[in-house]
C-alpha cells in the first residue's frame, strides 16, 4: 500500500513536471506580442483603461449648489428632482414631418377600406369628417409629443438639483479619455454649446486648468446662464468666480473661421427638436472645433440614435463651403468609422457607459449613484501624421466577467464587430489576459492575434 503511495506521487511530481515542461516550450513556439502595448505601464494601469473611480463635484461647486438650493425655498424639491430625471430618461426625439404624414395616410387608408366593407348607403362627406377625426384621435394616443424644456429660475434650481452632479459626471469621464490617451493635448479654448449649469467648464478647468485661456459657454435660455454664473461665484454676487476667463453667450460666434481647441455639446442635441436642426448643428459645431469635438447624451437608446446620426453626417456628408480641409475621425468610442454594430445587430441595446458619482446631498438620495451615458469624440485628423505601427484596441462595451483563469469581453472591434471574447493567458498571452481583468466597462482592450491560430496555422 506504502509502494502504491509513493508511486502514485512520484508519477503526480513527474506529470507536473511535464505540463510546466510543455507549457514552456509553447511560450517558446508562441513567443509574446512583440508590441509594446503597455509602455512600460503595470497592468492594472495599461494604456486602455478610460475609467475613474467614483467622482465627486468640485468642493467650490458643491457648496454653491448647495447654497443656491437652500436660499430658493422650493417645496418638494426632491420629488420635483427625481420626476425631471425619470421625465429626461423617457424623452424621445420628435417624430419627423415625413413620418407623421406616412402614418396618418396608412392609418386613413385602413379607415377608408374597413369602411367600404360595410353595406347600406354612405354619406361621403360625413364619413369623410368621421375618419378624418379619428385618424387624428388615434395619432395623438400613438405618437409621442415632444416639447422643449423652458427654463425659469425655479425650474433651473430643479434641474440643478436633478442633473448637476450626474451631469458633471458623464463630462468629466468623457474628456478624461482625452486626457488620458492624448496627454501633449493643452487646449486653450473651449466652446460649450447648451452649456446650461456650466458643467462641462467645471470639468474642462479641472484636467486642463493650467493651459485655458478662454471658456465660452453659450445657452439660449438667460435664467441658466445666471444660475452658471451663480454657481462660479459661490452664489456670492460681488464674489470672483471660481474659474477665470468663463464668458457667457445666448448666441453662437458668427464668424465660420473662429475655431475652438475643444468643442462640447453635453445633453444638447436631444433639445433640438429634427433631424435637420441636428445636423446643422453638429456641422455648426464640426467648423468650430480645432482638434476635438465632443458630444454626450443620455445613455439610452434615443441618445445613442442621435449620437449615430451626427456620426453619419460629420463623416460621410460633405458641406458645401470648407473652411478647414482637415477631415474627421473618430476617436472615442468607437474603434472604426464604420457603421454602428449596436445599431444593425441589437437596434434595443444602446451603446452606453457608466460613472459612479456622489450625488448632491438631499433627501432621497443615496450616498453612490451610477450615470448612464453615451457619447462621441471626433478629432482633426492630420493626413500627414504617421500612425503605423499602433497596436489596435477594441472597446469592452458591456460588464467584464472575471472568472477562474478566464475572463469574459463584450467587445466592439476594430474590424466593426461585436464579439465575446474569453480572453485567457494561453490564448491570448500573459499581458492581455492580465489587463483584461484588470479592465472594467468602457476601457479598450489591446488587440493580438489568438495564439491557438497561430498553432493551426504552423500545423501540417
Amino acid at each position: 500500500m506504502a509502494l502504491r503511495t509513493y508511486g502514485a506521487f512520484i508519477f503526480g511530481q513527474r506529470t507536473s513536471t511535464t505540463k510546466k515542461m510543455l507549457r514552456n516550450m509553447g511560450s517558446a513556439v508562441h513567443p509574446q506580442p512583440q508590441e509594446d502595448f503597455l509602455k512600460g505601464q503595470l497592468h492594472r494601469k495599461h494604456p486602455g483603461l478610460t475609467n475613474l473611480k467614483t467622482l465627486r463635484l468640485p468642493e467650490n461647486l458643491q457648496m454653491a449648489a448647495q447654497s443656491i438650493i437652500h436660499r430658493a425655498q422650493i417645496a418638494q424639491l426632491p420629488a420635483r428632482a427625481q420626476k425631471l430625471t425619470n421625465f429626461l430618461w423617457s424623452r424621445k426625439r420628435a417624430v419627423e414631418d415625413l413620418t407623421l404624414r406616412q402614418k396618418a395616410l396608412g392609418l386613413e387608408k385602413e379607415l377608408w377600406e374597413k369602411a367600404m366593407q360595410k353595406t347600406g348607403d354612405l354619406d361621403e362627406k360625413a364619413l369623410q369628417d368621421n375618419i378624418r377625426r379619428r385618424v387624428f384621435s388615434e395619432l395623438k394616443k400613438k405618437i409621442y409629443h415632444w416639447t422643449p424644456l423652458k427654463f425659469d429660475e425655479e425650474m433651473g434650481v430643479v434641474y440643478m438639483a436633478s442633473r448637476l452632479a450626474g451631469g458633471y459626471a458623464a463630462v468629466r469621464r468623457v474628456l478624461n479619455e482625452i486626457k488620458k490617451r492624448d496627454p501633449s493635448f493643452s487646449p486653450q479654448s473651449l466652446l460649450d454649446f447648451g452649456s446650461g449649469l456650466g458643467t462641462v467648464a467645471w470639468a474642462s478647468h479641472s484636467l486642463w486648468g493650467g493651459s485655458l485661456k478662454e471658456m465660452v459657454c453659450v445657452d439660449s435660455s438667460g435664467p441658466m446662464n445666471n444660475l452658471a454664473e451663480r454657481l462660479l461665484k459661490g452664489d456670492e454676487e460681488r464674489a470672483e468666480p471660481s474659474i477665470k476667463h468663463v464668458y457667457f453667450r445666448q448666441f453662437l460666434p458668427v464668424s465660420p473661421k473662429v475655431q475652438f481647441d475643444l468643442v462640447v455639446a453635453a445633453f444638447t442635441l436631444s433639445e433640438l427638436p429634427t433631424i435637420k436642426d441636428r445636423e446643422e448643428a453638429s456641422f455648426t459645431l464640426w467648423r468650430k472645433t480645432s482638434s476635438y469635438l465632443v458630444l454626450v447624451e443620455n445613455g439610452t437608446k434615443e441618445g445613442h440614435q442621435m449620437l449615430m446620426e451626427a456620426r453619419e453626417a460629420l463623416l460621410k456628408k460633405q458641406e458645401k463651403t470648407v473652411h478647414d480641409p482637415r477631415p474627421s475621425s473618430v476617436f472615442a468610442p468607437c474603434p472604426h468609422a464604420m457603421t454602428c454594430p449596436k445599431l444593425a445587430r441589437e437596434p434595443t441595446a444602446p451603446c452606453n457607459f457608466q460613472q459612479q458619482y456622489h450625488p448632491l446631498p438631499l433627501a432621497g438620495h443615496k450616498d453612490c449613484q451610477t450615470e448612464n451615458f453615451s457619447y462621441l469624440i471626433l478629432c482633426r485628423d492630420d493626413p500627414a501624421e504617421e500612425k503605423s505601427g499602433a497596436v489596435a484596441w477594441s472597446r469592452l462595451i458591456g460588464p467584464v466577467l472575471r472568472r477562474s483563469r478566464h475572463v469574459h469581453c463584450r467587445t466592439c472591434s476594430p474590424d466593426g464587430e461585436l464579439e465575446h471574447m474569453v480572453v485567457t493567458a494561453r490564448k491570448h498571452s500573459r499581458d492581455v489576459y492580465r489587463c483584461a481583468r484588470n479592465s472594467e466597462w468602457g476601457d479598450l482592450l489591446p488587440v493580438v492575434q489568438n495564439l491557438d491560430e497561430d498553432e493551426g496555422e504552423a500545423g501540417p
